[in-house]
């Protein structure tokens, strides 16, 4: 069992099997910590106006609060569970949260978002697969 787990979130469809997982193996005093990370552009040239930037940045942030608070509403009262909600680059930011918790396991989703998306941003699990020191429990759906 687990005393603390970070279960990061991107608003997918695959949600339930990560919470199913997660409380299968919570300890029965432990903690789930809800994370979304919430992108963040920069303007890159002169021609790009800083207010579409920002307004395209708080949706991003309006988002990964809405995704945070759909996956906390899956679970029962019972559930020891906190909502996180920072800006950054998600498998980065997953990692760094972990750390920064002292999580005792990161349960993620093999399957996110998908198509076109997937392709430029590349699998997040997969990097923080490859950057934690925490150990992770890869969900297949």
């Amino acid at each position: 069992m687990f005393n603390k787990i970070l279960l990061p979130t991107d608003g997918s469809e695959f949600a339930q099997h990560e919470i199913e997982r997660a409380i299968k193996l919570l300890a029965d005093d432990g903690e789930i910590i809800i994370l979304a990370v919430a992108s963040k552009l920069e303007a890159t040239t002169v021609f790009q106006r800083q207010k579409n930037i920002d307004e395209i940045n708080e949706g991003f942030l309006e988002e990964a609060h809405e995704n945070v608070e759909k996956m906390f509403e899956k679970f029962d009262k019972h559930v020891n569970a906190k909502k996180i909600v920072v800006t950054g680059t998600p498998a980065e930011t997953i990692v760094n949260v972990a750390e920064e918790e002292n999580v005792d396991l990161i349960i993620i989703s093999a399957s996110g978002k998908s198509g076109l998306h997937r392709f430029i941003i590349g699998s997040v699990a997969d990097k923080v697969l490859k950057m934690s020191e925490i150990d992770v429990l890869l969900i297949h759906n």
